[in-house]
């Protein structure tokens, strides 16, 4: 039934109301930190298609692609500054935890995004 599964970006609603609808170019992300989340949620669906298309092109590599032996199990924003609907840039401090191996892992990011033809694109990100 649709609207029923909860969004792998932790936000507590639908995901076809949050990242679903936006990597499907349904909704625009509204925010640097919508973007962020469904950036996230295309690491934990595997769609290097919608990770390709919110990159910056100046920033964005050839290749892709989402390691299928990484298992995404949570995201924390931590923090955000600007990249709000009146904002050109924006930056979103996550902490994305996965499983590799049966290991677990977090990766600490900050990222930076900016707006191209009115759009919220991801421009790089700092990994502690």
């Amino acid at each position: 039934m649709p609207g029923t599964n909860v969004c792998w970006c932790d936000s507590g609603k639908p995901a076809d109301q949050c990242c679903e609808a936006i990597m499907s170019g349904r909704t625009p992300a509204p925010t640097a930190e919508a973007l962020m989340r469904s950036r996230y949620s295309a690491f934990a669906t595997a769609n290097a298609a919608w990770l390709r298309d919110s990159w910056h092109p100046d920033t964005r590599p050839v290749d892709t692609s989402v390691d299928a032996s990484v298992r995404w199990i949570g995201l924390k924003i931590a923090a955000t500054s600007d990249g709000g609907a009146d904002d050109e840039t924006g930056t979103v401090e996550f902490i994305a935890r996965c499983k590799r191996g049966g290991r677990a892992h977090r990766m600490h990011e900050i990222s930076r995004f900016s707006r191209v033809n009115g759009r919220w694109v991801y421009v790089d990100g700092d990994v502690d």
